[in-house]
């Protein structure tokens, strides 16, 4: 079931076009994720949503509630809507209990219970209810802030870069447990975040904007073996990109020939391979390719490659195991696993 509806919302500051006729469908307990470049819009569509802003046109519902029809718009408080910021925003002079406490009546029965319940809903001890914000890890303030949210009983959560001021190791378990707390509650959740990891792991549906317009939207998967241009192709993760003629089934470029979807498309066009796709043995099968540089990224390698086929010169990227280290100036042979993309928006 369809729960929240943005249709043709825009929104400008000034000469600039912040929202552009931007439409996007939310299913009931499901996990958006909305990525993109700086300045592309995904804040200003967060707050439109949340009702910090108003949209200059275009409307937003919530289970068939009218939020926002243009300058109309309901107030936040009456939204429904939790709110989780970058830096969780708890009241430094209040302790656990008293922040999570704001969003319930005083006079509701069973509020020390309602208190317990919320911190085992975010994994928390109840012994941390006396703590202060200070007193806290950046994990536990962020999972306080999101009990703070959930003690109101949305029926939207709205995650604002909640977790781009913890380290990294940290960043994942809270984004974790913070999935797992979202789901146990089911929660239809809407993530505004600059990390593409991040967002292809956490969301059920990705929406990738650019200058103020959703370019592509659908499952992260999807988005990421079957961008709709270049430029998203290259935002989601690395991407190598080659040249290619086109004919029936099939796509030649400086690696070879490879069976790809073609549709009616001949002549040429832009391929796409992503790292992982390479795969490197020093004895073949494969195309000869001279290692020219070496990074070490932890639980790989990232293997620059200088392939020569037919005459044309290529260099290209290729993510290998970190147990496997190719040497430096050494000859391998790469061969392709799965099928090369044809980029929908490069038509020669």
């Amino acid at each position: 079931m369809t729960q929240l509806v943005i249709s043709d919302v825009s929104k400008r500051y000034g000469a600039t076009a912040a929202l552009d006729r931007v439409s996007l469908a939310v299913e009931a307990g499901s996990r958006v994720a909305i990525v993109g470049p700086s300045g592309s819009g995904k804040t200003t569509l967060l707050r439109v949503i949340a009702g910090f802003e108003a949209p200059d046109s275009g409307t937003v519902t919530l289970d068939g509630q009218v939020l926002a029809d243009g300058l109309a718009i309901a107030p936040a408080h009456r939204r429904r809507i939790g709110y989780v910021a970058q830096d969780g925003a708890l009241f430094p002079h209040l302790d656990v209990a008293g922040n999570l406490g704001f969003g319930i009546p005083r006079n509701e029965p069973d509020r020390a219970a309602r208190l317990r319940e919320l911190m085992e809903l975010v994994e928390l001890d109840a012994a941390m209810l006396t703590r202060r914000p200070h007193e806290l890890s950046g994990g536990q303030q962020q999972r306080v802030a999101l009990a703070r949210a959930l003690a109101r009983k949305p029926a939207l959560m709205l995650l604002d870069e909640p977790f781009s001021a913890l380290d990294t190791g940290l960043r994942e378990s809270v984004r974790q447990a913070v999935a797992r707390v979202l789901a146990k509650a089911g929660i239809t959740t809407i993530l505004v975040t600059h990390d593409q990891g991040e967002a292809l792991s956490f969301a059920d549906q990705l929406a990738v904007m650019r200058e103020g317009r959703l370019v592509q939207t659908g499952r992260p998967a999807e988005l990421y073996w079957r961008p709709a241009d270049v430029e998203t192709a290259l935002f989601l993760g690395n991407a190598a990109l080659f040249k290619a003629d086109i004919a029936e089934g099939i796509v030649s470029c400086g690696l070879g020939e490879f069976e790809a979807e073609t549709g009616r498309r001949r002549g040429h066009g832009t391929i796409m391979l992503r790292p992982e796709q390479f795969q490197l043995s020093s004895v073949g099968p494969g195309l000869e390719a001279i290692v020219e540089d070496v990074a070490f990224r932890g639980g790989q390698y990232a293997v620059t490659l200088r392939t020569k086929h037919d005459g044309a010169e290529a260099r290209f990227t290729a993510h290998v195991s970190s147990t496997e280290q190719p040497q430096l100036g050494s000859t391998v042979f790469v061969s392709v696993k799965g099928g090369p993309f044809l980029l929908p928006d490069i038509v020669a």
